[in-house]
């Protein structure tokens, strides 16, 4: 009898022990917030981009509020030195946002390389912080390099004079602008009506980053042109990208048909005057 009031006894302090336990764990499950969930969620489903150095980096995030409270969330990219960043709602810009409770809102995210960005794989932090939390998530911005070419002159000046029915020598520099090699870039011109351009080279095998090359260029100008400023456009493109410069060529006229012109003028003036003598007297 003894021992078998003695396991009753124990079996009541494992039931009562047991029944505690499961208590405290009830209490103490609320408190840790392990029964409840995150206050908001901030996610992108697209977080690795691979573009040129030259291009923007667009993503798409939605932030998500699981609570009745209001929150002000502020945004933040952490972007390596020289690169831009953007928020955008509905197409305006942000730098925070009010999200109500219970709603999701869809955030645009846009990234911009600094000029002549190395090639690599970047990886962006991104934050949406209210005083209660903090959420984030990393973005990937691979940037592959850029093609770019550019078109002028080694002094920079974009204008010339020439005499009507004359060729005139302009010299241009093509530069490779860009991070990657360029192949295969060809030369054209735009001239006005019976204008003739030739360039030589013609066209440019390759080129490397920050190299550059003088092409020499004929531009034929046809006689009795009139004088006057005219455009004359050069492009240098390959199936990368292209380049473009536009020359005023002021034409003026030759010293052979200044001289007849004002030897015409005096010939006018002198039949004037015979006919003024030879008819006046009468």
């Amino acid at each position: 009898m003894l021992v078998l009031k003695s396991n009753l006894k124990r079996r009541k302090c494992v039931k009562f022990t047991s029944l505690v336990i499961l208590l405290s764990c009830a209490l103490l499950w609320p408190a840790k917030g392990w029964s409840q969930s995150p206050p908001a969620k901030f996610t992108t489903n697209l977080f690795n981009i691979e573009k040129a150095a030259n291009e923007t980096f667009r993503y798409n995030a939605t932030l998500k509020s699981n609570t009745n409270v209001e929150q002000k969330y502020d945004l933040k990219a952490d972007v390596p030195a020289g690169w831009r960043t953007s928020f955008k709602v509905r197409g305006s810009n942000i730098t925070s946002i009010l999200l109500e409770g219970n709603k999701t809102e869809s955030i645009s995210i846009e990234l911009i390389p600094v000029y002549n960005c190395k090639p690599g794989t970047y990886e962006i932090p991104v934050t949406a912080s209210s005083e209660t939390d903090t959420l984030s998530f990393d973005l990937e911005a691979v940037v592959k390099g850029s093609y770019e070419v550019q078109l002028t002159t080694p002094s920079g000046r974009l204008s010339g004079d020439v005499v009507e029915g004359k060729t005139m020598q302009i010299t241009l520099k093509v530069k490779n602008s860009g991070s990657l090699p360029l192949n295969k870039l060809n030369l054209t011109s735009r001239t006005p009506s019976k204008w003739q351009a030739s360039f030589s080279p013609e066209s440019i095998e390759s080129l490397e980053p920050d190299e550059s090359v003088d092409v020499s260029v004929s531009l034929s100008v046809p006689e009795k042109t009139l004088p006057g400023d005219y455009i004359s456009s050069f492009t240098v493109k390959n199936s990368e990208t292209k380049g473009s410069a536009d020359y005023r060529v002021t034409v003026e006229t030759s010293v052979l048909a200044g001289w007849i012109g004002v030897l015409v003028i005096l010939v006018a003036i002198g039949i004037i005057f015979f006919l003024i003598r030879k008819f006046g007297r009468r």
